[in-house]
């Protein structure tokens, strides 16, 4: 049954990413097409086309008859180092955004990128040691056809917490700006990217603390569903938000873009007839 609902749910994912990027096809172009070239957009666009990759080798997995454990384990792998790499980016957007609101703080910025090296490292390194001694198997189901893990570790859990734990320092980060200079920037844009900050980091902890949960307490088929699940919405989260800012940035024409953080790292500047 688990692995059914393996196989179902990552059909709904799949159908829910395609839908979302149709339902956005045209400002996406639009974003693609009018805004200047930078390591921003760079960023935009591993974040927006890496779940594409992600989606696709999972479906494989589970669905392309194999009979190799070995293939098994290196497709696993390549899923999680896709996962691993999409979150990170998603992350990277608002590692940005925070910083932006503290002025580009130097010392601020080099902390975070320690911690996130930190982070990814110990994150790689727990998903691939987990993945190494795992068994693996040819379902037998009537349509379930591909390769799965019939073994997994406790361990996990622990990329989550670590995501959760980094998630809740950006968001104090985040509330603690705010105090500080909420009469001070009253511009929409400020404010725009505030709630943005706060609706993600929300999101975040609470997909992560659901990972947790589920990692400790359900078989692999089931809490391995909710993992890629956080990598989509979180993606989608941080690109969608990323061209909200854009559009926003574009329509100004005075006050909001003399805001007292510099918004030119956050979004790319339109072209200029």
């Amino acid at each position: 049954m688990s692995l059914q609902f393996f196989a179902y749910i990552y059909i709904s994912i799949t159908t829910f990413w395609t839908y979302d990027y149709a339902c956005s096809l045209h400002e996406e172009w639009r974003f693609l097409l009018v805004s200047h070239w930078t390591k921003v957009k760079g960023l935009y666009i591993v974040t927006r086309y890496v779940p594409f990759l992600l989606l696709a080798t999972n479906l494989y997995l589970s669905f392309i008859p194999n009979e190799n454990p070995g293939k098994c384990r290196v497709l696993d792998n390549i899923c999680s180092g896709l996962g691993i790499l999409s979150a990170v980016c998603s992350e990277c957007f608002f590692i940005l955004r925070t910083c932006a609101l503290w002025n580009n703080n130097r010392i601020l910025l080099a902390a975070i990128l320690v911690i996130v090296l930190a982070f990814v490292g110990t994150s790689i390194g727990i998903a691939f040691a987990t993945t190494a001694p795992a068994a693996y198997a040819v379902s037998a189901i009537p349509g379930t056809t591909g390769c799965y893990q019939s073994s997994s570790s406790l361990q996990l859990f622990i990329p989550f917490l670590l995501l959760c734990a980094f998630e809740l320092g950006l968001m104090t980060l985040t509330l603690i700006r705010a105090v500080q200079s909420w009469r001070i920037n009253t511009s929409r844009l400020y404010i725009v990217l505030v709630n943005h900050n706060i609706f993600y980091y929300t999101c975040g902890l609470l997909f992560s603390v659901a990972n947790i949960y589920t990692s400790l307490l359900l078989h692999y088929s089931y809490h391995a569903i909710l993992h890629d699940f956080q990598f989509m919405i979180l993606a989608i989260l941080a690109t969608r938000m990323h061209r909200h800012l854009w559009q926003m940035k574009r329509q100004t024409h005075g006050s909001d873009a003399l805001m007292q953080i510099p918004m030119c790292d956050m979004s790319p500047a339109e072209h200029t007839a």
